[in-house]
């Protein structure tokens, strides 16, 4: 099983954490975390959202990141899907689920891998409003996360 998948068509959840534990005595816990279209960002309703990314440069950095969580946590697996293309509100967008042997080190992982994700990671999200469409800036909340991993965002 890929450890990264950017796709346009949905995921199953439970499908997804079966394959990723299949055969592992040695999973004591998982921890997920799925993200999903909602229906506000900043004040103001989303109607549906779009994402973008660079074919390939995504795949390879997603790879990277789940590289450094294997060295900082004591996993045995990580999985991380992402979608692309036009979602409608309260679609899923990405999933993350990491094993280990203990749930601290799930956790850890998980939101380690999120908060990469939400900075790091070259997608690029468009939300349609009454307004128009609008591209959607990277938070100064999702730098200062991935900061308190000791990693400094490249968004400024």
């Amino acid at each position: 099983m890929a450890r990264v998948s950017i796709q346009t068509h949905d995921f199953d959840v439970a499908a997804e954490i079966a394959a990723l534990r299949a055969g592992d005595g040695g999973v004591g816990a998982v921890c997920s975390f799925i993200g999903t279209v909602r229906d506000r960002n900043d004040g103001s309703p989303v109607s549906a959202m779009e994402l973008e990314h660079y074919p390939g440069m995504t795949e390879k950095a997603i790879e990277a990141m789940i590289d450094e969580a294997l060295r900082r946590f004591d996993i045995r697996a990580a999985r991380v899907i992402h979608r692309v293309g036009p979602l409608q509100v309260c679609d899923q967008i990405v999933f993350v689920a990491v094993t280990s042997a203990h749930r601290g080190q799930s956790f850890q992982a998980c939101e380690f891998l999120m908060d990469y994700l939400k900075t790091q990671a070259p997608f690029w999200k468009k939300e349609s409003t009454p307004q128009g469409e609008r591209w959607v800036d990277a938070r100064v909340a999702d730098d200062a996360a991935l900061a308190r991993w000791g990693i400094t965002a490249g968004n400024g």
